[in-house]
């Protein structure tokens, strides 16, 4: 049990000793009994209520003592629970606000329920740095336990996007529970950062046009996308255990990436052929995009030019290498 619970417990505990006795002893009904408990254990010295007798003060000098030791154990646990609550949480605080102002490209997640607890652990198993906003106290328990940077408070206020470092971020992702919410977020924080990359989830096909028009980038909803998964598991199962095994990294070597070719790379002016990105780094160059123009299946005589999107398929390491040469 808690201690001031215990304290609390033990307060009331005195009380009613102290109305049962003077009840019993001098006879006094209920409130005049509890009323000289009250007053002798408080100290405070008021008049009694009537002349009492030997035996009368005799159990009030041991209620002195008993209410002054209550009283003071009580203070004190209400006073070191208070003052350690606020100081934890104030150190807490300034801690995990200094942890958020030094990062710079990372990412927000706007909301830790079904969806967004998803994201959260699939960029804290791929390294990637990140804040999550969140206002339930469950959300914040969870955040802390996995070590997440979590800031408590209301997703569609600047302040709390500010805080969570949005002007410096890369990306964010709004999984909010209603797509009011998700298309405000994304209206507020483009405002604030116009090259920030806003993926916003939506629980309806007709709000897609809305939330991209209000400044998302991307519109995620999850029931289509898991009703397109469904039928695809059931018309060609191969296929889609496929795609599951590259695309979702959790104990599996390999995986799926996207690259941009820099202006000083090896690669850029050079086919593929000729850069012989399988032999020295290992992975496939499954597609490549320019100009919003996407070619799924390049020739191996494909020219790489500097800001052409790869999309790349090895382990780790081989995906490591392609990005060192990009």
């Amino acid at each position: 049990m808690k201690r001031p619970v215990i304290a609390a417990l033990l307060l009331l505990a005195v009380l009613i000793m102290g109305t049962a006795g003077y009840m019993t002893i001098e006879g006094w009904n209920l409130l005049d009994s509890l009323y000289m408990t009250v007053i002798t254990v408080a100290t405070v010295g008021f008049r009694e209520v009537a002349e009492l007798s030997p035996i009368g003060q005799v159990f009030t000098i041991a209620m002195v003592f008993a209410g002054v030791g209550g009283i003071a154990y009580s203070v004190g646990v209400l006073a070191e629970f208070m003052i350690e609550g606020q100081l934890t949480d104030l150190v807490e605080g300034r801690r995990m606000a200094k942890r958020i102002g030094t990062l710079s490209g990372h990412y927000i997640v706007a909301g830790m329920g079904r969806v967004g607890s998803v994201v959260c652990a699939s960029f804290d198993e791929q390294g990637v740095p990140f804040v999550v906003i969140d206002r339930c106290d469950d959300c914040e328990a969870e955040a802390t336990e996995h070590g997440w940077l979590y800031i408590s408070g209301d997703a569609t206020s600047e302040e709390t996007l500010e805080a969570a470092g949005l002007t410096r971020a890369k990306g964010l992702v709004t999984a909010l529970d209603t797509d009011a919410d998700n298309l405000f977020v994304a209206m507020t924080a483009r405002g604030m950062n116009p090259d920030l990359f806003i993926v916003a989830r939506s629980s309806s096909i007709t709000s897609e046009s809305k939330i991209l028009r209000a400044g998302a980038d991307r519109v995620i909803t999850p029931n289509v996308i898991g009703g397109r998964r469904m039928a695809s598991s059931v018309l060609d199962p191969f296929v889609s255990d496929y795609l599951e095994l590259v695309s979702h990294s959790e104990g599996v070597e390999y995986r799926l990436d996207t690259f941009q070719v820099g202006e000083g790379s090896s690669l850029a002016g050079r086919s593929i052929r000729a850069a012989r990105v399988r032999d020295v780094t290992g992975a496939y160059i499954m597609a490549v995009a320019r100009g919003g123009v996407t070619d799924s299946n390049p020739s191996a005589d494909r020219v790489l030019a500097p800001g052409d999107h790869l999309v790349a398929f090895g382990t780790r390491a081989q995906l490591d290498a392609l990005g060192a040469l990009l």
